[in-house]
C-alpha cells in the first residue's frame, strides 16, 4: 500500500476526538422486554502502564477516578490526567459516577428481518436501557433485550447497549449480528479481509476486532526481502515466532483466515532481488509453510516492480510455480489504477499473465490516490475499466471478468486528502457485491479508529467514526 510509509506519527492518534458519526439506515422499530437487577459496584483499580483496558474500564489515578474512552493498551506517559481522548475524569464525565454499571454480554438472534439483542443486566439503579446503531438511537427499553425490526436481508449492524437513569449513560456494550436470508457463498469468493500491519501503527489484537465486528480474515502484510531473496515480515521480522505470527495464530484459533501480501509501495522487495522465477517462487513457498495462507496477495507497485517489465514478467512466472505447488491457495495481484482503470502498465500486467498462462484468481485494484473528489463513482469506473481491460485479455462476459476482480480501498482521508467515509464504504461494498466481486480490502485495520481532522496518519482515519466501523462494513462483504 502506498501509503504505508506516509503515515508513521503514531503520537497523532491520540489528539482524536471521539465523536461519533451518525450511521444511516433503513427505518427501524423496536421493543423490548424484561428485567434487571442490582449489583454493588467494585472500587476502581490504580491506574498502570502496559495494561489493557477495555472501553468504559474504570481506574484511579492521583486520586481521581476516570473512565476509559477507548480500547488501549496503556504505555508510560499515558497517564489518565495527560491524555484525555483515552480517559475522561468521572466527576465531571460520561459515564456519570451515579449512572449505571455496563450491561452484560449481549447475545443475538436473527431473522431475515429484525436482530434481537438480549443482554445481562447493569449494576446500580437502572431506570432502562438504550440501543444506538452508530450515534442513532434504535430502542429505548425498560427491560433486558430489543428487537430492532425493518432491516434488509443478509445485512450487518453494529449496535452498542447503555444502561441510563436519572444521572446519565453507563458505558456501552457492543454486538454485530447480520439478518438471515443470505445467498450461499460462491466457492470463489473471498472474505472480507482489510489489511492489518504489525510494524507500526499502534496494531490491534485481530481476536478482539473479530469479537467486535465479525470479520473472518485479514490482509497481513507485507513480506518483503530481509536480503538477497529471503523472505521477511517487513524485511526485518522473522516469519515465525514474532507478533506476526502470533496475530495470525490468534486469527486461524478463532476460526479465521489470513491473506499474506507481498510488496507494497515501497521497501526492498523479492521481485527485483531473486535471482528468477523459481526463485521467487522458493521465496513464496517458505512463506506458505510458515504461515498456511489461504490466499497470497502480491501488491505490485511502484517503478521497481509495476513498471519494471522485467521484474513482472519475473513474478508472472514464478507465481505459475507457486499454483502448480499450492493448488488450493488463492494467488491475487493487486496494482494502482487511475480513475478510469488501469494504467498501461497495469493493461500490460494484465494481457502478461494472459499470455504467460498465469493462473490469477483475482485481480485487485486500488482506487484512491489518484485525485479524486468523489471516491464512489471513481471506483466504480475504476473497475469497470478493469473488467474491460480483463475481458479484452481473456474473452470473459461480464460476470466472468467481475467473478475476477476486487477492490482494495483506504479509509478515511487518504495521502492525497481524498475521503471515503463509512457511508462511501458501505455504497462500494454493496456495488462490489452486487457485481460479484470475489475479493475487498481496505487500507487499514490500524487505522478503523476515530481522529476528526487528524490527517494522514498510522492509527486512525483522520475523520469522525465509530471504532472498527469499516472492519464491521467489511465484514459483511
Amino acid at each position: 500500500m502506498k501509503c504505508r510509509r506516509k503515515v508513521l506519527a503514531l503520537a497523532t492518534g491520540l489528539a482524536l476526538t471521539l465523536t461519533g458519526l451518525a450511521t444511516s439506515g433503513p427505518a427501524a422499530h423496536a421493543t423490548g422486554t424484561g428485567t434487571g437487577t442490582g449489583t454493588v459496584r467494585q472500587l476502581a483499580a490504580a491506574w498502570a502502564p502496559h495494561t489493557a483496558y477495555a472501553t468504559g474500564a474504570v481506574v484511579t489515578y492521583n486520586g481521581v477516578d476516570y473512565v476509559c474512552l477507548q480500547a488501549h493498551t496503556s504505555l508510560p506517559g499515558w497517564e489518565p490526567s495527560a491524555v484525555p481522548a483515552l480517559w475522561k475524569p468521572t466527576s465531571g464525565g460520561d459515564p456519570d459516577p451515579g449512572a449505571p454499571g455496563v450491561p452484560g454480554t449481549v447475545s443475538t438472534s436473527v431473522t431475515n428481518s429484525s436482530i434481537t439483542l438480549r443482554w445481562g443486566a447493569s449494576g446500580g439503579t437502572v431506570s432502562g436501557y438504550r440501543v444506538y446503531e452508530g450515534s442513532t438511537r434504535r430502542a429505548e427499553v425498560s427491560g433486558t433485550s430489543a428487537t430492532i425490526s425493518g432491516l434488509g436481508a443478509c445485512t450487518t449492524h453494529a449496535y452498542t447497549v447503555k444502561a441510563y437513569n436519572a444521572a446519565g449513560e453507563s458505558a456501552g456494550r457492543d454486538a454485530t449480528a447480520t439478518t438471515s436470508g443470505c445467498t450461499p457463498n460462491d466457492p470463489s469468493k473471498m472474505p472480507g479481509a482489510p489489511y492489518l500491519y504489525m510494524g507500526w501503527g499502534n496494531p490491534p489484537n485481530p481476536g478482539a476486532v473479530m469479537d467486535a465486528t465479525g470479520i473472518k480474515s485479514f490482509t497481513m502484510a507485507f513480506i518483503l526481502s530481509s536480503g538477497g531473496c529471503t523472505p521477511a515480515w517487513d524485511g526485518q521480522r522473522p516469519l515465525t515466532g514474532g507478533a506476526d505470527q502470533q496475530a495470525i495464530n490468534t486469527v486461524k484459533s478463532k476460526g479465521g483466515s489470513v491473506q499474506i501480501s507481498f510488496g507494497g509501495w515501497s521497501g526492498n522487495k523479492l521481485g527485483p532481488n531473486c535471482s528468477s522465477p523459481q526463485a521467487f517462487a522458493g521465496a513464496v513457498q517458505q512463506v506458505i509453510n510458515a504461515v498456511g495462507p489461504a490466499v497470497v496477495d502480491f501488491d505490485i507497485e511502484n517503478t521497481d516492480e509495476f513498471e519494471n517489465y522485467t521484474v513482472q514478467d519475473r513474478i508472472l512466472n514464478g507465481l505459475k510455480i507457486v499454483k502448480q505447488n499450492n493448488p488450493n491457495i488463492k494467488i491475487v495481484v493487486t496494482f494502482g489504477t487511475n480513475p478510469s482503470g488501469p494504467n498501461s502498465h497495469g493493461v500490460r500486467l494484465i494481457n502478461q499473465a494472459r499470455a504467460l498462462g498465469v493462473p490469477i484468481d483475482n485481480f485487485t485494484i486500488m482506487p484512491f490516490d489518484f485525485g479524486s473528489s468523489n471516491i464512489y463513482q471513481d471506483t466504480v469506473n475504476a473497475s469497470e475499466g478493469l473488467k474491460n481491460a480483463l475481458k479484452n485479455a481473456y474473452g470473459w462476459s461480464d460476470a466472468q471478468a467481475y467473478a475476477h476482480m476486487g477492490i482494495s480501498g483506504m479509509n478515511g482521508v487518504s495521502d492525497q486528502q481524498e475521503l471515503t467515509t463509512p457511508g462511501t464504504w458501505t455504497q462500494i461494498r454493496d456495488w462490489a457485491r452486487s457485481k460479484g466481486l470475489t475479493r475487498l480490502a481496505y487500507w487499514s485495520v490500524n487505522r478503523d479508529r476515530p481522529c476528526p481532522g487528524g490527517g494522514v496518519t498510522s492509527n486512525c482515519s483522520g475523520i469522525a467514526q465509530t471504532e472498527w466501523e469499516f472492519t464491521r462494513t467489511t465484514a459483511g462483504f
